[in-house]
């Protein structure tokens, strides 16, 4: 970088207008290093509304608050929790697709825009999805124990249809909050299409659960075999990350899928061109200007006698120069 060097005079041949998109994982790693300090911004954004649920966390272990109290104040936590989450993944949903689609964006601002707007088509989302992990949870303590002491293996079934439901349900949830924020389908035809898409998609699905899996894997591991005093530091860099790089993740396998089965074809029908795929419509009799970017000859400076760089050659060409010198 010349910001860190002599050679503030050199200049690259620039970058191309129409330089094709990576895919996949490089196109992962190229977003996530140019935005990196952005999604650690988003991620500490988001965090914020899940001290809501870590307030009740914190109640339910404290001894000297009275029973009551306690309860009271846990399942007043609890809501405020289940009415802001959904809404907050939307905006958060909605930054990571900005970033995806390369649109500039204002992470704070944008952000609480989001929320505002998507706040009424958000909340019943984020209160079901509280509700299927609190019921997911409570059926990997009920149904063992149930099993145990009544020795009924149709609580196996139960089992299974639970989790099967609450699979299901984090596969659309991947669709969900990327759809809501991008079209104006109803909740109905989203949850519709949700559906539809974790099925057709199930390939690209299951590697992007498999990647969650693993991360939550790793938690684990260090939670229960590291350390106390050194897992805690993991905690304490949630805040962090590394939802925003997850969700990235997700955005990047997911939203092609709603562009192809979903948005696409609801312009091919109106016989127009999404605006989303970024094409550009050249004309060249009405072209005035090109874009030079990665066609111009890189500059290099001026050399002096010694071979370095030359600092005084502006100097030098006005000590040249017979006309009046404006300085």
């Amino acid at each position: 970088m010349a910001l860190f060097g002599n050679n503030y005079e050199r200049a690259s041949s620039g970058i191309a207008k129409n330089t094709p998109k990576k895919k996949g994982f490089f196109r992962y790693w190229e977003i996530f290093w140019r935005k990196f300090w952005k999604l650690i911004e988003l991620n500490l954004e988001y965090s914020c509304f899940f001290l809501p649920l870590l307030a009740a966390v914190v109640v339910f272990f404290i001894e000297s608050i009275s029973t009551n109290v306690a309860v009271v104040l846990i399942i007043a936590f609890a809501i405020l929790f289940a009415i802001l989450i959904g809404p907050a993944t939307a905006a958060f949903t909605k930054i990571l697709k900005n970033f995806y689609m390369e649109k500039p964006t204002f992470v704070v601002h944008d952000f609480f825009q989001t929320l505002k707007l998507e706040f009424k088509h958000a909340l019943p989302i984020g209160i079901i999805d509280c509700i299927l992990v609190c019921s997911i949870a409570s059926a990997f303590y009920v149904y063992p124990e149930l099993i145990d002491q009544l020795g009924s293996k149709i609580y196996y079934v139960f089992f299974a249809i639970t989790l099967s439901v609450g699979l299901i349900a984090l596969l659309m949830n991947f669709y969900i909050f990327p759809m809501m924020i991008s079209t104006t389908l109803s909740m109905k035809n989203v949850l519709k299409n949700s559906l539809a898409l974790a099925i057709v998609a199930l390939k690209k699905n299951v590697v992007t659960l498999l990647i969650l899996a693993a991360v939550v894997a790793v938690y684990g591991v260090i939670l229960f075999f590291v350390p106390l005093q050194y897992a805690m530091i993991l905690f304490f860099l949630l805040p962090f990350f590394p939802a925003a790089w997850l969700g990235l993740m997700v955005v990047l396998q997911c939203y092609p899928i709603i562009q192809k089965y979903i948005i696409n074809p609801y312009y091919e029908q109106k016989g127009e061109m999404n605006p989303e795929l970024n094409i550009p419509e050249t004309d060249e009799e009405e072209t005035v200007f090109e874009d030079m970017g990665g066609k111009e000859k890189p500059i290099e400076p001026k050399k002096k006698a010694g071979g370095k760089s030359s600092k005084s050659g502006g100097s030098g060409a006005a000590k040249g120069h017979k006309g009046k010198i404006i300085s």
